[in-house]
């Protein structure tokens, strides 16, 4: 990517391009049936790939800087209920290759649960492949896992929490030397062993984009040490008002241990958006998703992120849950942007949305949102797609 400074162009990576607005900006695919929202209020948001890439490229298009797809592996029947809501579900890690080719400028981030089954030199291979097919916009989120459920789909035991992360910084690294050395590589790893691996081409820039979203203490530290983005969660669950109160010194945490070796990272938020003309019609929709829930499947969907070891998303309540999203932000334009702009006080310097009914409420949030928070000083005055 081309950026021009007092007549002369410069080459800028695409993730230093994103972290120069004020706020980045990022839109949470919908690549599992009913998104985040165990509902069946009327909407026509699909898992299919034509329905995300046709999100994605409105996405680019607007100046969005990512978009990211969330990893999962579901039994028949999904959460359940009538909906059986995200029984489908497509990989994120073929979904951001097939995006590589329809855009030119957006960041594509996929989730892989790297200790179900992986070696490091599959991913980095996978992870170097794609980022040449994108030009260096391709990035990890390396989750871990903590369903004992899924863990049992591959015939694996359930790792205990703190230790999955001892693991994963193994992984981690490995995959880094992978992608920064050029000889042949040897590891006698206590998790991972390789004779002679190697990866060519290796990513542009040298390394792949690395994003996590962690919350405990071991999460945190391998995150900090790897991380480019970092995903953050309320503390204090989905309401703007105590996410506000909350998020200061949790932020603060994460950044000051990121400096303390040296590194520099930025914290995302995901909220959900509920934008209309009028307040009213906003909470009118809010209400809509609440009354049409599919009570078995927001039950079922509270219960496992209430349950498990893992620490974020405690705080949230089961009707914050079937809504979905971290963070919920509802009203006017004026007013959606008023929340962004507490969120970046809050020390957040990114928010990654999702909505309920996708394309046109992301159409919405272009043409009304959008031209406020340029205003506002949040984004750039022009999309960034035009530095391409």
């Amino acid at each position: 990517m081309l950026e021009r400074v007092s007549g002369m162009e410069t080459e800028i990576s695409p993730l230093e391009a994103a972290k120069r607005n004020p706020l980045m900006l990022g839109l949470f695919l919908p690549i599992q049936s009913g998104a985040w929202s165990p509902s069946t209020a009327p909407r026509e948001t699909s898992w299919t790939f034509d329905y995300n890439a046709r999100c994605t490229v409105m996405a680019e298009r607007l100046g969005f800087d990512l978009v990211f797809g969330l990893a999962q592996w579901m039994g028949k029947g999904g959460y359940g209920g009538e909906m059986k809501f995200r029984e489908m579900a497509t990989d994120p890690l073929l979904v951001t290759a097939g995006l590589a080719a329809l855009t030119k400028r957006i960041l594509l981030v996929s989730t892989v649960h790297i200790l179900y089954g992986w070696h490091p030199l599959h991913l980095a291979k996978f992870g170097a492949t794609i980022s040449e097919m994108s030009g260096g916009r391709w990035g990890l989120n390396m989750v871990t896992g903590y369903k004992k459920s899924e863990f049992e789909m591959f015939g694996l035991e359930q790792i205990e929490h703190d230790h999955r992360y001892v693991m994963a910084d193994e992984f981690v690294t490995m995959m880094e030397r992978l992608w920064s050395e050029d000889e042949n590589l040897s590891i006698d790893g206590g998790f991972w062993k390789m004779k002679d691996g190697f990866v060519a081409p290796k990513p542009a820039g040298g390394r792949c984009i690395l994003v996590n979203a962690s919350s405990s203490g071991a999460g945190l530290a391998y995150a900090v040490r790897h991380s480019d983005l970092i995903f953050v969660t309320s503390p204090a669950g989905a309401n703007l008002d105590r996410a506000c109160e909350t998020l200061p010194p949790h932020n603060a945490r994460i950044k000051a241990a990121a400096r303390e070796i040296g590194r520099d990272i930025r914290t995302l938020i995901n909220p959900h958006v509920i934008c209309r003309d009028t307040e009213a019609e906003a909470w009118a929709q809010y209400n809509a998703i609440l009354e049409h829930q599919d009570p078995v499947a927001a039950q079922n969907f509270y219960a496992t992120f209430a349950g498990g070891d893992q620490a974020s998303w405690k705080a949230a309540t089961r009707e914050q849950w079937t809504i979905g999203g971290n963070v919920h932000i509802v009203g006017t334009p004026e007013q959606v942007v008023d929340g962004f702009r507490r969120l970046k006080a809050a020390g957040c310097d990114g928010v990654q949305v999702n909505f309920y009914d996708f394309l046109p409420d992301l159409k919405f949030f272009g043409e009304r949102v959008l031209p406020l928070m340029r205003e506002a000083g949040l984004r750039l005055d022009a999309p960034l797609a035009a530095a391409a």
